[in-house]
């Protein structure tokens, strides 16, 4: 059965490695904001394992209007797991998270090979891609809650 619970930053490391930092040093999963109290980090549990992962930052972009914003980070689903809609559980349980706690939109980086995955749960691309060094070409994508 799966569960999704609130965990520790550094308990994401385990899936963060080697889905978004293959081949890097574990300290390169270490992303700026991970220890702040109104930072949240949930893991999926298929059993007792941790097979997918996603981040919750309270952060502004300013492109945006909405005055409550969160950024979905470090979104990631370990290779034997994936295509079983464990990455789509996760983010609609940031959405429902988001929405008891009245924020009005999400926004966040997606790698371009993730961009349809997102696009699927009504995400929008916003602007041009861009690149973001040691990890690749990204698109800022948001919905509005």
């Amino acid at each position: 059965m799966n569960i999704i619970k609130e965990i520790p930053s550094k308990e994401t490391y385990i899936v963060r490695q080697p889905v978004l930092r293959k081949g890097k040093p574990i300290e390169s999963c270490t992303f700026e904001g991970d220890d702040l109290k109104t930072t949240h980090h949930f893991g999926l549990f298929d059993d007792e394992n941790l097979t997918g992962i996603i981040s919750l930052f309270d952060k502004i972009n300013p492109i945006f209007a909405e005055k409550n914003q969160a950024q979905i980070r470090g979104m990631a689903v370990l290779e034997t797991y994936q295509k079983k809609g464990f990455g789509e559980t996760l983010v609609k349980y940031c959405e429902t998270y988001c929405i008891t706690n009245k924020v009005d939109l999400i926004w966040f980086n997606a790698r371009t090979t993730a961009v349809g995955f997102y696009k699927k749960m009504n995400y929008q691309p916003q602007g041009e891609p861009f690149e973001i060094k040691d990890v690749g070409e990204h698109y800022l994508m948001f919905k509005k809650l």
